[in-house]
């Protein structure tokens, strides 16, 4: 006598060596695991969205920092190489949902890696606010009629901060949709998304070195009136900072990826590299193609007001529409990166309602609940745009030190554990071909990445009222960062001494 299983649920091979490898770790296969090497790649390279990250926040970078803000992107990308060379290890090692609450869970205890993945939780829902509020610097550029608050577009007026968050709320209902249909949608819609934004940072790479104003040794200026260079640079790196984010969630996809012990590795540090080279290139065709650096236009309209200024309304609008798909795909990655986290700490009984979020549909290969809490919540932080237009920044710099933070939450323990001689890389991948591995590189490349780590982490929650609070008489602005990174420690505490559970 034989069975079918129901014509709705889509199971994955029974002899599967991906399934196997998930067992070890005491967990059943429930994601479907159909994403492929280009797929994992896209995942990554979808959170970083440079066309997304470099629009929303070069007009800071510059503000700030003048052309000599430019040096900051190097600067940002070889420290992140370092992070990322540390977890394209890991990603070899523990090929599991969750990445960054698994990995700190395992290199130290549940407790710390607990913090590590509630820190990264929240920062990662944070940062599909910001994602969506990206919107307004370039839909309203393309076309006047998306601006439906009305006024001034800017989003640090208070019609163009009300207007992000319209566009954010609207944005982040279609991602929540596509987060609960299926896996296969998801990553079709993320593939040629991805594919769509290289084209067109190519593109804009390509048209911008083509139209250049002035020479590449403008990047050695400072603001105009600025004497503190290293002043304008650490400010300046913020932009960097922002962008170069998320490179993990090739590692948070690995439950859902075909060899994930080999596949995973690689395209964690190739989704950095591609979007490190990309976005520098982008960063200085804009300061090349500006056609002035002291209207003000530059610091205030950023690299929207370049495309449309130096190439033509037509072809500079017809880029800023691809920068609307790298934003759409964006927050769509990061979403689901978040609902990843969230199914992963839940089936290990670390949240409330973990059940529930634990749950996947076994049609879809989607955990639909964590998809609805992490919509929500995001949509609720784009109120705050309604509130003040210097919302945008606090939301956005907040996002980067939660993730900064709970990264050094990894590296930290994995420095450690090198230092004790206890941690191995050795094994074989899915082909019988040894794990990616640092070698004897590991503790001077992983020393270094959690110094830089923890560095920026201060860096960018230091409460500057220059950079939080320009127009003064909001304090709760200028510690914003600093304040929420309390708040969010202080529920992880009242909920582990309630409710905490003290090991898997």
């Amino acid at each position: 006598m034989t069975s079918t299983a129901p014509a709705d649920v889509r199971p994955d091979p029974p002899h599967s060596s991906d399934d196997r490898s998930l067992t070890e770790f005491g967990y059943r296969q429930e994601l479907h695991r159909s994403l492929s090497r280009y797929a994992s790649f896209a995942a990554g390279f979808s959170f970083i969205s440079v066309l997304t990250t470099v629009f929303q926040f070069f007009a800071f970078g510059y503000a700030f920092g003048g052309p000599v803000f430019f040096w900051t992107w190097p600067a940002v990308l070889i420290g992140q190489l370092m992070v990322a060379a540390c977890f394209a290890e890991l990603a070899a090692r523990y090929p599991l949902s969750g990445a960054i609450y698994q990995w700190s869970s395992r290199l130290s205890n549940v407790t710390f890696g607990w913090f590590a993945g509630w820190i990264m939780v929240i920062g990662q829902i944070v940062v599909v606010a910001a994602a969506a509020l990206a919107l307004q610097m370039v839909m309203p550029a393309i076309w006047s009629g998306f601006q439906l608050v009305g006024g001034d577009p800017a989003p640090t007026t208070a019609t163009g901060a009300a207007n992000a968050a319209v566009l954010g709320v609207i944005l982040l209902v279609l991602t929540t949709l596509v987060n609960v249909l299926d896996n296969r949608v998801l990553s079709v819609i993320n593939r040629v998304g991805v594919t769509a934004e290289i084209i067109g940072a190519i593109l804009i790479v390509v048209l911008l070195l083509t139209h250049s104003e002035r020479s590449p040794g403008i990047t050695f200026h400072t603001a105009e009136g600025s004497t503190d260079l290293l002043g304008a640079l650490l400010v300046g790196s913020f932009m960097a900072a922002y962008v170069m984010i998320g490179f993990d969630s090739a590692g948070e996809m690995s439950e859902e990826t075909h060899n994930p012990r080999r596949t995973a590795p690689r395209t964690i540090l190739t989704a950095l590299g591609a979007a490190g080279l990309l976005g520098g290139l982008i960063v200085l065709g804009g300061l090349l193609a500006a056609p002035s650096l002291t209207d003000g236009r530059l610091g205030m309209d950023g690299l929207s007001y370049v495309l449309t200024s130096s190439l033509g309304d037509g072809v500079g609008r017809a880029l800023l529409a691809d920068v609307v798909v790298a934003i759409t795909v964006a927050t769509l990655a990061i979403q689901t990166s978040a609902c990843r986290m969230l199914f992963s700490m839940a089936r290990d009984g670390q949240l409330p309602f973990g059940k529930r979020l634990a749950k996947v549909n076994p049609r879809t290969g989607m955990p639909t609940a964590p998809a609805l809490v992490v919509g929500l919540l995001a949509a609720a932080l784009l109120l705050l745009n309604f509130a003040s237009p210097e919302a945008f920044l606090a939301i956005g710099t907040t996002c980067i030190v939660m993730l900064y933070l709970a990264y050094a939450m990894v590296t930290g323990p994995l420095l450690v554990r090198r230092l004790k001689g206890t941690y191995t890389s050795e094994g074989t991948d899915e082909t019988g071909k040894p794990l990616f591995s640092l070698g004897r590189w590991g503790i001077p490349i992983n020393a270094l990445a959690l110094l830089y780590g923890l560095f920026m982490t201060v860096n960018l929650a230091w409460p500057r009222a220059e950079v939080y609070d320009p127009a003064g008489g909001h304090w709760w602005f200028q510690w914003f960062t600093v304040l929420f990174l309390l708040l969010t420690v202080g529920l992880g505490v009242v909920y582990r001494l309630t409710r905490g559970r003290g090991a898997r």
